[in-house]
């Protein structure tokens, strides 16, 4: 079944049909991770260029693997080996890479909305990989999933998305598609860290996270980001995570079946204990594993069989 959209820049893009296409895509998909071949033809012969010109790990190394398992060839650019290195800009760069016929490109870019305006200027599809502090869809979509996989549902559930709402491009997004299928969105932190308005996209705000644990279906922690953030936001990270950071002693309160989540990476002993990283309720590497199944339903659905081209 096609998606409802082309390229894949924001959660807006998605109706609620297509994350459901995505998630049972993506659920099919996992089995071949599991595989001691894991590798399908599925993608054979079509090109995908990966345009991270923002540092990453998890992200950049989980859609080159999902490409690989479907077979498709892949190519790796970077800002320190691009032409922009000597003046070119952005646009230019990407019709240059464009004129090479690739099917995707999949931007990450330190810039909010450069992968709009990359995908208003070339005829590839396009797949946001993280820009700014606008969106990260892809990973809020793994979120959902692994969500679901552990709680066996999505409507109704109760989650709360705590710490560097401000700078967050993954909060965003996850708190756009959560709304969108029904789940219950609260967003806490510091005041100084939770932006005016976080309320329009569909989260409640509360900046007691004591006081909500209890209530909590999911539990998702955002690591401060210290290369964006203003020093001067909170008085320190111990201060920070005397407050907000979530240890064995805060979860005494929690329901027994509270699932913790963190997009990565995790700066421990700040938003969570190793106990807590560590421990029974976390679920942080099944998103890894998630991000892998996600990214090459997203492939499949866009340019594979089951996109229509």
């Amino acid at each position: 079944m096609r998606l409802s959209t082309r390229n894949i820049i924001s959660i807006n893009d998605l109706s609620k049909k297509d994350v459901l296409n995505i998630l049972q895509t993506a659920e099919s998909f996992k089995e071949i991770s599991e595989r001691p071949i894991k590798k399908v033809p599925t993608l054979r012969g079509k090109t995908v260029v990966n345009c991270f010109f923002e540092d990453s790990t998890r992200t950049r190394l989980s859609f080159e693997i999902a490409e690989k398992r479907l077979s498709a060839d892949t190519v790796n650019i970077s800002k320190s080996g691009s032409a922009m290195q000597k003046g070119e800009n952005l646009i230019d760069t990407m019709k240059n890479i464009e004129a090479m016929k690739p099917d995707i490109v999949v931007i990450r870019h330190s810039i909010s909305g450069a992968p709009q305006m990359i995908a208003d200027s070339i005829d590839s599809h396009v797949i946001n990989a993280g820009d700014g502090i606008h969106e990260h869809p892809t990973q809020a979509l793994l979120d959902l999933m692994t969500i679901k996989e552990v709680k066996n549902r999505i409507q109704g559930l109760t989650v709360a998305i705590v710490g560097d709402i401000l700078h967050s491009r993954v909060a965003r997004s996850n708190i756009l598609l959560m709304h969108k299928m029904g789940i219950n969105v609260i967003v806490s932190g510091p005041k100084t860290l939770i932006p005016p308005g976080i309320e329009n996209l569909g989260a409640r705000v509360c900046y007691n996270l004591k006081e909500i644990i209890p209530t909590l279906d999911v539990l998702m922690l955002l690591r401060i980001q210290r290369e964006r953030a203003d020093e001067n936001l909170f008085p320190n990270l111990r201060e920070y995570s005397r407050y907000f950071g979530v240890n064995e002693e805060m979860l005494k309160q929690a329901r027994e079946d509270l699932t913790i989540m963190h997009p990565g990476p995790v700066n421990r002993g700040v938003e969570i204990t190793p106990e807590v990283a560590d421990g029974p309720r976390s679920v942080i590497l099944n998103q890894v594993t998630n991000g892998v199944a996600v990214r090459m339903a997203l492939l499949y659905l866009l340019i594979g069989e089951g996109s229509g081209e």
